[in-house]
């Protein structure tokens, strides 16, 4: 099942691409040529987060967004092992069908873990890092907001009920309210219009480990222990300063793990700080990428 997005076209303009895994369809766009930026969103948006850095990065680069399977354009299947070894595999999948090489990773909320555990299979790939408030090592607490929603039974009447956690988000992730205009926030909920569309929502809320007994926390654990590997690589950490869950609490562990990274942050930009400041941000990749070419 995929959602549709017809109307909001001249938002996000791009041509839609599909890869089949497991008789599912995994949407994504692929824009552009030359060295590869990859662009892995989180929960609960999709790759129209990236919009602004697609247009703006596909005239030189090859852009790729994928929606992860659950999210965007892709499908959501209703009995599915939503968990963050999958969407590695199929990140995995996809980067191999495309045979990209020579890869920048742009990383936030949920695709932080996602792509950097991909760069972990694949270290010889990945070449430079962009980072928007993420994680992707354990942490210690998550906002109550969002633990409520872990909860058996209530996680799924509030977030797929009561849609709870996408229907709010627009709000509470912009600091900047004018950028959630009734187009913008129309389209980041379009792929989530139903009970059944929400299914990835929840899940990935349910994926979260908060304790060493959760299926997903050692994995997390080993990409958080493997994130040392590419402390000399180019990083280029952007931040919203006003984000309520990666807090600069965040920040400060990316700076104590990337001492050499560059940082930007974004003291008016809340966690959609794409969103919020891409006017800024896109001079400031550019800038990066120039600083860094890939040889």
């Amino acid at each position: 099942m995929v959602s549709r997005v017809v109307p909001f076209r001249d938002l996000y303009p791009f041509r839609s691409q599909y890869l089949t895994l497991s008789g599912w369809k995994y949407h994504y766009v692929d824009e552009g040529s030359g060295d590869a930026l990859v662009m892995l969103h989180g929960n609960p948006t999709w790759s129209f987060y990236y919009r602004a850095l697609i247009a703006a990065f596909s005239p030189t680069h090859r852009v790729v967004a994928p929606d992860h399977v659950g999210c965007g354009l892709s499908d959501k299947p209703q009995t599915y092992t939503y968990t963050l070894a999958q969407h590695i595999n199929n990140l995995e999948a996809l980067l191999d069908t495309l045979k990209l090489e020579r890869l920048t990773l742009f990383l936030h909320d949920w695709g932080g873990p996602i792509g950097m555990g991909y760069a972990l299979r694949h270290p010889e790939r990945v070449k430079r890092f962009v980072v928007f408030n993420t994680a992707a090592f354990p942490a210690s607490r998550i906002p109550l907001r969002i633990n409520v929603c872990k909860l058996p039974g209530f996680g799924a009447l509030a977030v797929r009920g009561l849609n709870a956690f996408a229907g709010l988000a627009p709000a509470m992730a912009c600091a900047k309210r004018e950028r959630m205009s009734t187009a913008v926030k129309a389209a980041y909920l379009a792929p989530y219009d139903s009970y059944a569309h929400r299914v990835a929502i929840l899940r990935f809320v349910q994926d979260i480990p908060m304790r060493p007994s959760h299926p997903t926390y050692r994995l997390l654990a080993e990409i958080g222990r493997g994130l040392a590997l590419f402390e000399d690589h180019p990083m280029l950490i952007i931040w919203g300063a006003q984000d309520w869950c990666f807090t600069t609490d965040f920040l400060k562990e990316w700076q104590a793990r990337f001492p050499k990274a560059e940082v930007r942050l974004v003291p008016d930009a809340g966690h959609y700080v794409v969103e919020d400041a891409h006017e800024r941000i896109i001079p400031w990749v550019r800038e990066f990428l120039s600083k860094h070419p890939i040889a």
